[in-house]
């Protein structure tokens, strides 16, 4: 299995930027998927997730209201779309996602990142 991550870039600050995430290989369901990332010095924290269908995100406080994460299963696709972005928002972020393998297992499996730079 394996997460391509696509849509970084330098936007200015108020800018809008659209991440994309694809699971590509052999499994059978994507069973949660995320954002992550990591600023110079910082931890990698979450910032969006959508479980299952979709029915249920959730967000980092500062980034709610103005990112929205969002799936197309059948395209075993997550975006994470950035809206009003801040100098803050700069990082380099990852997507992240549990899947369910064909033997039934469960494992995490990270994409490459990609960086988000927002100028002030």
């Amino acid at each position: 299995v394996q997460l391509q991550a696509f849509g970084g870039g330098l936007v200015q600050a108020g800018g809008s930027l659209r991440l994309s995430c694809a699971a590509s290989g052999r499994f059978f369901r994507v069973n949660v998927a995320g954002w992550y990332r990591q600023a110079p010095g910082e931890q990698r924290e979450l910032v969006a997730r959508i479980i299952g269908s979709g029915d249920n995100t959730e967000y980092v406080d500062s980034v709610k209201g103005r990112f929205t994460i969002s799936s197309i299963n059948h395209k075993n696709t997550v975006y994470l779309q950035m809206n009003s972005l801040e100098p803050a928002d700069t990082a380099v972020y990852y997507c992240n996602a549990n899947i369910t393998t064909p033997e039934g297992g469960c494992r995490y499996y990270w994409g490459q990142g990609t960086q988000v730079t927002v100028s002030s």
